[in-house]
């Protein structure tokens, strides 16, 4: 992997988090985003919109509607609407209405991409005009049980520049049953379907795979992608100026030409992520990998690429992975170490291979080892049973305790409770 993903990820992404906008928009969407205004607008939009000091009690209007001929209803709300003055500016019908409309149509795609999943259980949509620990100031929008909060200024971004990204976004995490940063990655998978773009954005869950299997110069490509410069004094995320700048049309084409190639790939990510939720969301958490299921698809769908290194060599450098694979730290302790990311550094360092493309060749080779069986199905490997069963008490105090929060609403309160019911205490194999 190049220097850039391994020394500037965490930058980039806590860069990517600031809400930094002015200068006119000069590239349009080819997703299905409402008319685009310039950046001078959605700066004066932003700034109209950001998150507000939370006042207890309060209540808005909402309209219940079935967004599925067949399906439950779901409740549309938005708290606040005349504390904070919001009906000065708008019709409080009108922006239910408008929501409506974007989440009908983000779940018709959602069904169109993704047939075989379930209809999502989405009871509850709240506008949310101020940050908690439920939808964080930095965030776009977040999924809670059965429910999908979203700020304001988020909705203006996503309606105008992402074509609805993020209403599809988190419309599939509804439909995941435990949580973990696979899903992160699947729901990813649905955007850059979309647009090549939300791949770049997103590199680091995708990066090593594509760069392996179908673009080796990808590296080059994110560091010109990233090194545009941006509006430091405006409010646009970075990310949306980013996106929204015009860039290398060849280069996004090939791009879009690898993620079709990659289909069958994302596909199976979205198995593994429903047949062994647990274990993919405990060895995300134990790794740090944000791309571990993709690169564990990957290896399972296609070829591997040669590698040329002697059997000595290729040995050391397996059991080097196979030691930062079986750590815990990040489970027992509380780290947040990327052990993929130190392995490969480990390598290039002790064993001095300085190609990236011989260390990824490495790298997807123990995969295959570690969790393809010799049948060629993939077999999630965990390497303490009794880690992940404490992994799981964990995660079932933690949902015990938000189901506890007197800011969840009935509705994710219940929602909760359900989950929880779901989550077995230990291991089929304990």
């Amino acid at each position: 992997m190049a220097a850039f993903q391994y020394q500037e990820a965490e930058a980039l992404r806590k860069k990517i988090s600031i809400v930094v906008i002015g200068f006119l928009v000069f590239a349009a969407s080819p997703l299905n985003a409402d008319e685009l205004v310039g950046l001078g607008e959605l700066d004066r939009l932003i700034q109209l919109h950001l998150p507000k000091k939370y006042e207890e009690g309060i209540h808005g209007p909402s309209i219940k509607v079935k967004l599925v001929p067949k399906g439950e209803e779901t409740v549309f709300t938005i708290p606040g609407f005349d504390v904070y003055g919001c009906g000065e500016c708008h019709q409080a019908e009108q922006l239910l209405g408008k929501s409506i409309d974007r989440m009908r149509k983000s779940l018709n795609r959602l069904t169109i991409i993704s047939p075989e999943l379930p209809p999502p259980p989405l009871k509850q949509f709240i506008i949310q005009s101020w940050s908690d620990e439920w939808l964080r100031s930095g965030q776009f929008a977040h999924t809670t049980f059965d429910t999908i909060r979203i700020f304001p200024a988020a909705i203006l971004v996503d309606s105008k520049v992402y074509g609805n990204a993020t209403h599809l976004h988190e419309s599939l995490h509804l439909t995941q049953s435990f949580l973990g940063m696979a899903n992160e990655l699947e729901a990813y998978g649905l955007n850059v379907r979309s647009d090549p773009r939300f791949l770049i954005l997103n590199f680091p869950y995708f990066s090593d795979t594509v760069t392996t299997f179908f673009i080796p110069e990808l590296p080059d490509i994110l560091n010109r992608f990233f090194a545009r410069e941006v509006k430091q004094e405006v409010t646009v995320p970075q990310e949306v100026q980013w996106f929204l700048m015009a860039f290398e049309d060849d280069t996004l084409k090939k791009i879009a030409a690898a993620i079709k190639k990659m289909e069958t790939v994302l596909q199976e990510v979205s198995r593994l992520n429903r047949k062994y939720p647990i274990e993919s969301a405990y060895l995300g958490e134990q790794t740090r990998a944000a791309s571990l299921l993709l690169d564990i698809a990957a290896v399972k769908v296609l070829p591997l690429p040669p590698l040329d290194l002697d059997p000595a060599s290729l040995k050391e450098a397996f059991s080097i992975l196979d030691i930062q694979f079986n750590k815990l730290d990040n489970t027992r302790l509380g780290y947040r170490i990327d052990r993929k990311h130190e392995a490969l550094m480990i390598m290039t360092y002790h064993l001095r291979l300085k190609d990236p493309a011989v260390r990824l060749g490495i790298y997807f080779r123990f995969l295959r080892q570690r969790f393809i069986g010799a049948d060629g199905e993939v077999k999630l490997v965990v390497p303490d049973a009794e880690d992940l069963n404490l992994y799981i008490k964990e995660k079932r105090r933690d949902i015990s305790k938000m189901s506890d929060s007197l800011k969840l609403t009935p509705i994710e309160k219940a929602g909760a409770l359900r989950m929880l019911k779901s989550i077995p205490t230990t291991t089929a194999s304990d």
